[in-house]
């Protein structure tokens, strides 16, 4: 099966090159998604020029995809769930829930020269950073691209009931499946809570299981695809 990759917020195409190999070793397809504004040079690109690089990678896979949204970028997953529901095998969600119609994707620290800079360690200092190592901070650093402002604050349009038709896995990483559940049955994933076929799985990892657990992530994400294709 084909898998399209979109990483999260400041993260480029790259985030995924330990995943894809040992994706492909599984015997799938990878598909890691280069977003415009986020490792291009595109300052000025904008949230509706991401969902069609999205849309774009599903529309040339060979069959019906699995999509992967990591962190934020669940909501880009699950844009492309509302435009391509008949398209998708499934869609996973990693340690993120996706935006109802309506709300900003990411506007969440300060804008700087136009862009939603990568803010440094100190907001995500406990279970989201935990497993990361110094080398592997540096990477990340060295990498983080300043997210677009028409990007993050771009607002989630989803017009199509039929995206809860679309099976879907929401990968825990830095949160237990039991905490997801308590979240989406008080209220604080909508989205989630209409989807008919949803999964929790639990990945024993931090925020970033793309740095830090690359081979466990690929094999969770693997057997995923599996299971849809059975």
């Amino acid at each position: 099966m084909d898998i399209v990759l979109v990483a999260g917020l400041w993260l480029d195409g790259s985030a995924w090159d330990e995943v894809v190999p040992a994706i492909e070793a599984h015997g799938h397809h990878a598909m890691p998604v280069m977003l415009p504004g986020q490792g291009d040079g595109r300052a000025d690109a904008t949230l509706d020029d991401q969902v069609a690089a999205v849309l774009a990678a599903v529309d040339a896979a060979d069959g019906a995809p699995l999509v992967v949204g990591h962190s934020a970028a669940t909501s880009l997953a699950w844009l492309a769930a509302d435009a391509r529901p008949e398209r998708l095998a499934g869609a996973a969600l990693v340690g993120g829930f996706p935006n109802p119609d309506g709300e900003k994707y990411a506007d969440f620290f300060e804008m700087q020269d136009g862009g939603m800079r990568f803010p440094g360690w100190g907001p995500f200092e406990g279970p989201d950073s935990a497993d990361l190592d110094e080398p592997a901070r540096r990477r990340f650093e060295a990498t983080a691209v300043p997210v677009p402002e028409r990007v993050a604050r771009g607002v989630v349009r989803l017009t199509d009931d039929r995206r809860y038709d679309v099976p879907t896995v929401l990968v825990c990483p830095e949160f237990s499946p039991a905490q997801a559940r308590e979240w989406i049955d008080g209220g604080e994933a909508p989205e989630l809570a209409r989807v008919k076929r949803l999964e929790l799985v639990d990945l024993d990892s931090g925020h970033w299981p793309m740095f830090s657990k690359p081979a466990e992530f690929a094999r969770l994400l693997a057997e995923i695809a599996t299971q849809l294709s059975g």
